[in-house]
């Protein structure tokens, strides 16, 4: 999907992960897994509430651990607060998640939906993420290594 601008804001991304599908969904359910995986190199994340259950939320921010780094956070110049709640979660196969930055920014403004898609692959499983509707703010490169490449 492309804005006016001709700024694309939807991506897909894939990658294997050498894990079972079971194991991968449960650390999406599990905040302190969550934490040990979602934050990009370079960041690291907190939990401060969390509903593992459709309908329910979570709210994690993802500070950065270097001073020097780019590009700035969403929330402050090194951090970026979000709310992610749960709309789809069909277990060990896939996982629907709207989710909303707390920025003054309005090129943050707007809520992305991420599909996190897993299916068995030959040493473990693929692990596919769509983000759609990424606000203006949101860089493709970003999308790309939320899929946790360190």
């Amino acid at each position: 999907m492309a804005t006016e601008s001709g700024q694309e804001r939807s991506s897909c991304v894939s990658r294997i992960i050498k894990a079972p599908r079971r194991t991968i969904y449960r650390a999406f359910l599990d905040p302190e897994a969550l934490v040990s995986w979602l934050p990009p190199a370079g960041m690291k994340g907190r939990v401060y509430e969390f509903d593992a259950r459709e309908g329910g939320a979570y709210r994690m921010s993802l500070t950065y651990v270097d001073s020097d780094h780019s590009p700035r956070g969403k929330t402050s110049d090194h951090t970026d607060v979000f709310r992610a709640r749960f709309l789809e979660l069909v277990p060990y196969e896939r996982i629907v998640q709207l989710i909303e930055f707390e920025s003054k920014d309005p090129a943050f403004a707007d809520p992305m939906t991420l599909n996190w898609t897993l299916t068995d692959a030959p040493g473990g499983t693929e692990v596919t993420i769509l983000c759609e509707n990424a606000p203006e703010g949101i860089q493709r490169t970003i999308t790309r290594r939320d899929l946790g490449q360190r």
